[in-house]
């Protein structure tokens, strides 16, 4: 049986900035609507304080998160030990997306470095943290990151990575809002 935190304590957050890789789950409200669980790395997970934690969400073609966190803010942050021993963190909570058109975008984008871009950052208020044993997950080796993202992102021009969100994230497979890209080219 799991055990439940208060908040993200030292040990905990020590433990976060090892590992390599974490998941991101939203869902709609709708009982027809996609459940959406992404991989994401780059190290682009950051603890903001005792029950916050953020994401720089590089982009990519879809916007579920942003558009079901816009619907209703829930959001769980999974993390897995796949070397060491076996632990498996969730942080459930409220999230919210910030655009680079808010006021806190430049300040939260800041806290991460060596990133290609940043579409926006995911803020999640931390309601309940739990761990589980990890015993089921298979260890694995970091070899490396993936450079097929970061490439990407430096062959496109700004514009370019304006004109990609504006197409493909303005709203998600559902159809629910997305960025606001009318504010994408006037932040």
């Amino acid at each position: 049986m799991g055990k439940e935190y208060q908040e993200i304590d030292g040990q905990i957050q020590a433990w976060i900035e090892r590992q390599r890789m974490f998941f991101v789950a939203t869902a709609p409200l709708a009982n027809d609507g996609l459940i959406n669980c992404s991989p994401k790395g780059l190290e682009s997970l950051c603890v903001l304080g005792p029950q916050q934690i953020a994401y720089a969400d590089i982009g990519g073609s879809g916007i579920e998160t942003v558009a079901h966190l816009k619907e209703n803010a829930r959001i769980v942050i999974m993390l897995c030990a796949f070397d060491g021993p076996p632990k498996i963190f969730r942080f459930y909570g409220s999230g919210r997306a910030v655009e680079p058109h808010d006021d806190d975008f430049d300040a939260l984008a800041a806290k991460f470095t060596d990133l290609p871009t940043i579409r926006n950052v995911i803020v999640v208020d931390i309601e309940c943290i739990r761990d589980s044993c990890g015993y089921g997950v298979p260890l694995y080796e970091f070899r490396a990151e993936r450079d097929s993202l970061v490439n990407w992102c430096k062959s496109k021009t700004g514009d370019e990575l304006l004109d990609y969100r504006v197409e493909r994230n303005a709203e998600s497979l559902d159809g629910l809002p997305g960025l606001n890209v009318a504010r994408i080219r006037d932040p």
